[in-house]
């Protein structure tokens, strides 16, 4: 049993290596996400064109950008970027499916603003709220991005930020914790926190991102446990600010001038900046994250829309310019009645929009599920 486990698994890799690395010059492949964007907007023609192209950063190529949509069958967009070359290379796949996902024009050109200044108010101390979380992405120019980055760039990019973040300062300042060699009392310590982000993803392992695991990767996190940075996931850096209630300003602040220190740092060490793509904004691997990268999220008791039903919970979030998850994440399914409530859009809004517009619509869901409750009370 062992050896045909063995000699499946080995297949499975040889088949995962044909599909990521010889489809290049193959003939048109075949898409099983029927679906999904991919397969709206990469024809034969289109592949005849762009197929033999190799990007100069890490590469990359049409097959391996398409892996997920060719390998599953129920992806919605199914694209990566392997480096920033991709999305100006296949320029001809991303801008369409780009356009199409976020609902911006050919023309449109982002606009970043991480002035927390110009929040105004914040959720309702009243407001039934466990914890806020804002995360963004950032990609430091002159690297790949993780479904094509080399082995050589990505312990270059840890190597960057486990140096550029012992400049952190104040309430920043914390350690960092690569995967590789982790003492088992700190593995355990980051399971019981949930800050530690684990191997075994499919969309992540056919899409490249899970090669040499787990060299190159690490955590970093200050000693308040509020500020993380997870380096080299599905982005090279994943920026996190957090703490329970339901502070989002204060979250926000922190995020601000975490991005910064982060930012000066990598900087001050390297003279690399941020990839920002006039068009697209913050470059991420994904293109559903394009723009300013952020989630920016709360989990909060909402029993009066349980109760109505959570379809039209989506509707009204949907109103609002909001999404709603169970607490599990975004495939976790829903229990109880306490929803992961963040902002919808990526692209084409500020950040300082994103968040504005979470805090008034958590602030509506939660005044109208008190009249939810009310009403169903009386009934």
């Amino acid at each position: 049993m062992l050896i045909y486990l063995k000699q499946w698994y080995q297949r499975r890799v040889r088949e995962h290596y044909y599909i990521t690395n010889n489809l290049r010059m193959a003939a048109f492949p075949e898409i099983k996400s029927t679906h999904s964007l991919v397969a709206k907007h990469v024809n034969k023609d289109v592949w005849d064109k762009l197929s033999g192209h190799t990007t100069k950063t890490a590469g990359f190529t049409l097959a391996k950008a398409i892996a997920c949509a060719v390998e599953f069958d129920n992806q919605h967009c199914g694209i990566y970027a392997g480096d920033w070359d991709s999305y100006k290379d296949f320029a001809a796949v991303f801008d369409p499916i780009i356009q199409e996902y976020h609902g911006i024009k050919a023309d449109a050109k982002h606009t970043s603003d991480m002035d927390f200044s110009k929040i105004t108010g914040n959720v309702n101390p009243a407001a039934p709220v466990h914890s806020t979380r804002i995360r963004v992405g950032r990609s430091i120019d002159g690297f790949g991005l993780s479904p094509g980055i080399t082995k050589d760039q990505r312990l270059g990019v840890e190597k960057l930020f486990a140096s550029a973040s012992k400049k952190f300062e104040g309430e920043l300042s914390g350690d960092y914790y690569p995967l590789t060699g982790m003492e088992e009392s700190v593995r355990k310590q980051l399971v019981d926190d949930h800050f530690l982000f684990m191997s075994g993803d499919r969309n992540l392992t056919v899409a490249g991102m899970e090669r040499d695991w787990p060299e190159g990767r690490g955590i970093f996190h200050n000693k308040d446990k509020t500020f993380l940075v997870w380096v080299n996931e599905e982005d090279q850096l994943r920026i996190i600010s957090m703490q329970k209630g339901g502070d989002v300003l204060g979250v926000f602040k922190r995020l601000a001038s975490g991005i910064q220190a982060v930012g000066d740092s990598v900087k001050a060490e390297s003279g690399k900046g941020f990839m920002l793509d006039e068009k697209y904004g913050y470059v991420h691997s994904c293109p559903t994250n394009l723009g300013t990268g952020m989630r920016a999220s709360v989990h909060i008791d909402l029993p009066g829309w349980t109760k109505e039903g959570v379809d039209k919970l989506k509707a009204r979030c949907e109103e609002l310019a909001l999404q709603p998850r169970g607490t599990r994440g975004e495939s976790g399914g829903q229990t109880g009645h306490t929803y992961d409530i963040s902002n919808k859009h990526r692209l084409g809004y500020s950040e300082v929009q994103l968040v504005q517009t979470m805090i008034d619509g958590v602030n509506k869901l939660y005044e109208e599920d008190l009249e939810l409750q009310a009403a169903q009370k009386a009934e």
